[in-house]
This record gives structure tokens, sequence and C-alpha cells, in this order.
């Protein structure tokens, strides 16, 4: 009995651990990877038509009206969360990726921190400018300092709330 009230000492402080820093550091291999060239088999580039055919966005419906009558964009399917901006020629292919959910750029995910983001991309720039209008702060990876990779950080959270690839469409 004596040897078992460590053991369970442990596994109890373990899980505690592990609790507080999954949401940031999500290592499931579920988990898609996040590049500058895209999200798991979704790049930027790639046509609707094809994602459409391999299962791996929605349907197509209307954009941001602030980008006109003839902008569209697509859900991000399972296990994948988010969605793609498209180019309003045709074909249509993928602009932008903005990913809430599924997938982790160097092992920082949705729920991350700054100071992660810093840790796994230590060329990355924090911009203040967005935190009035729209309650974030951005931080921006440079092509050369792992990709183009922006991250949007709450305001009040302090906490990743989107990714997006190469840049986070505004829309509001």
């Amino acid at each position: 009995m004596r040897t078992r009230t460590p053991l369970v000492a442990t596994a109890v402080l373990t899980l505690a651990f592990g609790a507080a820093v999954a949401p940031a550091e999500t290592s499931r291999r579920a988990d898609k990877k996040i590049t500058a060239a895209g999200v798991g088999k979704v790049k930027v580039g790639k046509t609707f038509k094809s994602l459409r055919a391999a299962g791996l966005v929605g349907k197509l419906r209307p954009g941001c009206p602030l980008g006109g009558p003839d902008t569209r964009s697509a859900r991000l399917k399972a296990p994948l969360k988010g969605s793609v901006d498209l180019t309003t020629s045709r074909p249509r292919r993928v602009r932008s990726i903005t990913i809430t959910g599924g997938a982790t750029a160097r092992g920082v995910g949705i729920g991350g921190t700054i100071a992660q983001i810093k840790a796994a991309f230590p060329k990355a720039k924090v911009d203040h400018s967005t935190e009035d209008v729209f309650g974030i702060t951005l931080v921006k990876v440079p092509k050369n300092g792992g990709g183009r990779i922006r991250f949007a950080v709450g305001v009040d959270t302090k906490k990743i709330t989107l990714i997006g690839v190469p840049v986070i469409p505004f829309c509001e």
C-alpha cells in the first residue's frame, strides 16, 4: 500500500500538469501541420474543385461582402476547423486559409500564447495596431522566419484565436 501512494500522487500531478498544458501544446496525432504552403493537404493556390473532390472543404458560399459580390469561401472539413478564401477569377483558387482548430504550426495551436509563438518562431514580430479596432494582437511570422503565417491573439484572453496562411483576412 505504501508503494502505491507515491505512484498515485505522481499520476494525479501528471494529469493535472498535462491538462494545464494540453490546450496550447497539442500533440494529438489528428492535428494537421500548418506551414507557409498551407494546412495538411489544403494548400494555397489549389483549386476549389480539387479540394472539394478530395473532401477537404465544404460547398462554395459567399465570401466577405466588402470584397465585392463575387467573393467566395468554403469551410474546412474535419479534422480541420476554419475556412478558405478563394480568388474571384476562375478557376477559383485558395487565396488564404483561416484556422480555428485541428492544426498546429511547430506545435503552436489555438489556445497558445505569444511566448509560445516566439519560442517556435524566433523571428516573429508582434503587431499591436489591431488591438483597438479588432481586439486582437497580430503576430506575423516572416517568410525567412518559418513562412508567411499570422496568429491572432485575443487582447483580453492572451490566447491564440485564429491562425492564417499567408494572412488573416479582415471582414468586419
